[in-house]
């Protein structure tokens, strides 16, 4: 008892520290007492864990999309409208993960007792947690300072100066080899411990966010001085690559591509039978007090937020034509109407009337969004999400943490995604790299193939000086990880301004007497545009977003920071 108290004392000292310029000791317990066994450091790294966000029921991944052209909430977001200020402290500079990470390498060595592969899948688990938490600062910051061991109240790494993000990025890399080089694959050590094919995925992430960073913002006050981003997409896509073609991961499939694709998402026991899918499982047991609230996806509340017309005309419709192109386009006059002939993954992700909500005697159907209700509880497009809902009753009683729907960390789809882009970004893409990445992910749902020549041209395309290839794979990406937290990175790292800057994104069409009719006689004063799609900030953005180009790219640098180390410079327009 003596033992874990003091081990509890220990990981709440290392973990709790709040930055980098704290001044918490270190030896607070002798090295004695606790680096000495396997399960010491086991007991250490597992603090990490909870960085990770797994699961879409808690609205923790698609709360990251509020940010993006995918979502809007009640009130405009700072960062798209512009309006974010220089905060004094915080605002996203914390190193304190960096700090305790770095404290874990410098000691997991001395562990001796135990099982080495043990020992050293956990050191491997280190330099993966040090690379992701770099890889944040990074998106968020730009140049950032290094430091790869702890630093204490003297030491003068305190002080360091910012260096380049791709010096970052080549540090983050490193250790992203090394951890390749230290961990078990999937099947040895389960898919809820961080492992090899996670790493693969993750460096083929990184990779292809600096490559298209690099690219993309060349020449600006963003890019980076001499390059164009080619080596990371190299990088990006061999390591995703490397993860195709080692044959221990597939895509989850019943051959059932009308729900494969919405089961995924509410598996009760992933693990057991999402296939190998799922990389890395955040898995939850209410049994044991790791429930998930549930009911705010259910359909019955929008969570003050919805999806924008802009995400749902991205579908394509099933025949592979955009809305633009296809004669089976039905139009948009209802939430039935919008949905037919399209893409499977629109209605496995956006709530649909008729579709069941509780699977019970007489089943509970989704008949309307709750545009008339406030807060929490209202939406605001007349799309909700749908995605990694469950059906199951007892999971969606209201206020309970009955949930037990696993949430999926990592998933190879991504992987997929990353090569097609990856290799369509170098201009050395094939019709036989398509068909092994890209066209698995459309083949579980029973779209078309995407070939090298598109077939048609999009009027309605986001990103009309790139090639149509480009643009496809780019709508490929936005559909299929929608609402798991991707799309303001891929803004960001596309240098997409455009579709930002001066736009006012809008949601459904509401018609009277056919759109909502059960609700429509309480929502008669609904904001829509002169087309009758509605329209959330008519009045609050009369002139859409105020995204400034040459600055909202990357985080300001907190104001304190500044005046504690006068080496650190902020970023630009801030």
């Amino acid at each position: 008892m003596k033992r874990i108290s003091i081990i509890i004392i220990f990981i709440s000292i290392v973990l709790g520290c709040r930055d980098v310029l704290d001044k918490v000791p270190l030896d607070t317990i002798t090295e004695k007492t606790y680096w000495t066994s396997s399960d010491d450091i086991k007991l250490f790294i597992n603090g990490f864990y909870p960085a990770f966000i797994g699961d879409l029921i808690d609205h923790e991944r698609y709360e990251q999309e509020y940010s993006s052209d995918n979502m809007l909430t009640e009130t405009p977001d700072l960062l798209l409208n512009g309006t974010r200020i220089v905060p004094a402290t915080g605002g996203g500079w914390d190193w304190k993960n960096i700090r305790s990470i770095n404290y874990f390498l410098g000691n997991v060595d001395k562990a001796t007792q135990g099982s080495k592969l043990e020992i050293s899948q956990f050191k491997g688990e280190g330099f993966f947690f040090r690379a992701y938490f770099y890889f944040t600062l990074v998106q968020n910051f730009g140049d950032i300072p290094w430091y790869d061991e702890v630093l204490t109240t003297t030491s003068e790494g305190l002080y360091n100066a910012r260096e380049p993000r791709s010096v970052i990025v080549d540090h983050i890399i490193a250790d992203l080899d090394i951890a390749i080089s230290l961990l078990n694959k999937r099947n040895e050590v389960g898919p809820n411990r961080i492992n090899w094919e996670t790493a693969l995925l993750f460096k083929s992430r990184v990779c292809l966010y600096e490559g298209t960073w690099e690219k993309y913002h060349a020449g600006t006050v963003f890019g980076v001085q001499g390059s164009n981003g080619q080596k990371y997409l190299q990088l990006a896509a061999e390591s995703a690559g490397t993860l195709i073609n080692s044959g221990n991961i597939s895509l989850y499939s019943t051959n059932h591509p009308e729900k494969d694709y919405f089961t995924l998402f509410g598996l009760d026991d992933l693990a057991a039978a999402g296939g190998t899918e799922a990389l890395l499982i955040d898995t939850r047991d209410p049994g044991l007090q790791m429930g998930r609230y549930t009911a705010y996806n259910s359909g019955m509340f929008g969570n003050a937020s919805g999806i924008t017309k802009s995400m749902v005309d991205s579908y394509l419709s099933i025949d592979g034509l955009p809305i633009s192109l296809s004669s089976l386009y039905q139009g948009d006059s209802s939430l039935i109407q919008v949905s037919q002939n399209r893409d499977p993954r629109m209605y496995q992700s956006i709530w649909i009337r008729g579709q069941v909500r509780a699977a019970q005697d007489p089943p509970i159907l989704f008949m309307n969004p709750p545009l008339n209700s406030a807060g929490k509880n209202g939406a605001t497009t007349g799309y909700m999400v749908r995605k990694g809902s469950t059906p199951d009753p007892v999971q969606n009683i209201i206020g309970s943490t009955n949930g037990k729907v696993d949430g999926i960390v990592f998933r190879y789809a991504e992987a997929l995604l990353n090569y097609a882009e990856a290799k369509a970004e170098l201009n050395t893409v094939t019709q036989e790299d398509l068909d092994k990445s890209i066209n698995l992910v459309k083949r579980r749902v029973g779209m078309p193939d995407l070939t090298l020549s598109v077939g048609f041209v999009d009027p309605n395309w986001q990103f009309p000086g790139l090639s149509p290839l480009i643009n496809e794979i780019r709508r490929e990406r936005r559909v299929e990880l929608a609402f798991e937290g991707f799309r303001t990175a891929d803004l960001m790292r596309w240098a997409a301004g455009d579709l930002i800057e001066g736009k006012r994104w809008l949601g459904a069409r509401f018609i009277l007497g056919k759109s909502f009719p059960e609700i429509e006689d309480m929502i008669q004063n609904i904001p829509v545009d002169a087309n009758r799609y509605i329209d959330p900030y008519q009045k609050l953005l009369p002139n859409g977003y105020g995204f400034k180009k040459n600055r909202d790219y990357l985080f300001p640098i907190p104001s304190n920071e500044l005046v504690l180390n006068k080496n650190l410079t902020q970023n630009p327009g801030w």
